[in-house]
């Protein structure tokens, strides 16, 4: 869907991309980085509104520096700014972006109510624009992007301003883009945790530069460590000291798990090795038989503590990660956290 070769854009005192060469695969696409990273600026390259300094790309199979007309044609933008003129109503608006793509006046007009429901503005579609709260107004830039039926939608920060409902409620809606309508997607965000939760593939950037592009399967891979939650009781009043302390002792390496490790509840979460030698508590020997003996001894420990368990299942790597890697490895490595 996009391939970019050395991709530069350089302004007076700040190269917002730096020699970025990365391709992108029908699907839903996550382009994370923190503000300032090179997001917008990539964009409006790749749609053809600004121009590259040095390198290429291509979208859709067209050239962004000759193409940009027949790009925009083809592909949905939704910026990240307010854009929505306040004494319009959503249905006119929206309208009239799909005429400026080319729709015939009847085609539009049903797209245009097509549109509004998939997004659910329907019964609000008559209302002027300036009366419309920040989800109601991102929906209706997300129904421009879409209007024209584009095989490619370019979302810039879509979550800007949400609240958590409206958050989920966005990426929900983004997600079935591309199940219910097999548009490819391209969406921006600086808050990890979304695009983890909705995305196929993730492009990481962090001062215009590539960080990495992976299966968003591979950024959250299971790791050999168990989280462990447990609750207090009276004859334990710190339960997760008493699990430590019990855990140790029986020859498992385990450790506290705070915020740092992307778990809740730092002094009930525990992480526990389940790699083990085989001459270790139980005589195990191989990563199943750890495994299985090591989930088999925190039982264990809890029960006898009399504790209450709250969860127990093998952690997973957060997206953040990959920027403590890099900050811990000068060559930019995409090795994990822990």
């Amino acid at each position: 869907m996009i391939a970019t070769q050395s991709l530069t854009k350089r302004y007076p005192r700040v190269t917002a991309l730096d020699r970025l060469t990365v391709d992108i695969t029908p699907g839903v696409t996550g382009l994370v980085g923190a503000n300032g990273a090179g997001k917008s600026t990539l964009i409006k390259i790749l749609l053809g509104l600004s121009p590259a300094t040095e390198g290429g790309a291509r979208v859709l199979g067209l050239d962004i520096a000759t193409e940009g007309s027949a790009i925009r044609e083809r592909v949905g933008y939704m910026p990240e700014h307010d854009c929505l003129p306040p004494d319009v109503s959503a249905t006119e608006f929206v309208l009239h972006m799909a005429r400026m793509s080319g729709l015939p006046p009847i085609a539009a007009r049903e797209r245009t109510a097509d549109t509004l429901r998939h997004v659910g503005l329907y019964e609000e579609r008559y209302r002027p624009m300036g009366g419309y709260s920040t989800g109601m107004k991102q929906r209706v830039k997300l129904a421009q992007a879409l209007v024209h039926d584009p095989e490619l939608v370019l979302l810039d920060e879509p979550t800007n301003g949400l609240d958590p409902v409206g958050r989920d409620d966005m990426l929900a809606l983004i997600r079935r883009v591309h199940t219910d309508f097999g548009i490819s997607v391209l969406v921006t965000s600086h808050l990890l945790g979304e695009l983890e939760r909705t995305c196929d593939h993730v492009v990481v950037v962090d001062g215009g530069r590539l960080l990495r592009s992976s299966a968003t399967t591979e950024f959250t891979q299971a790791t050999a460590a168990l989280a462990v939650e447990v609750t207090d009781t009276d004859a334990h009043p710190d339960g997760g000291a008493a699990l430590l302390a019990a855990l140790r002792a029986a020859g498992l390496t385990a450790r506290p798990a705070g915020a740092e490790n992307g778990l809740p509840g730092a002094g009930h979460v525990l992480l526990v090795d389940l790699a083990r030698a085989g001459d270790g508590p139980g005589g195990a020997a191989g990563g199943d038989q750890d495994a299985e003996a090591t989930y088999d001894l925190v039982r264990d420990a809890v029960a006898d503590l009399g504790l209450g368990l709250v969860r127990m299942e093998q952690r997973r790597h957060r997206i953040a990660e990959v920027f403590q890697s890099h900050d811990s490895d000068p060559k930019g490595g995409s090795g994990h956290a822990d």
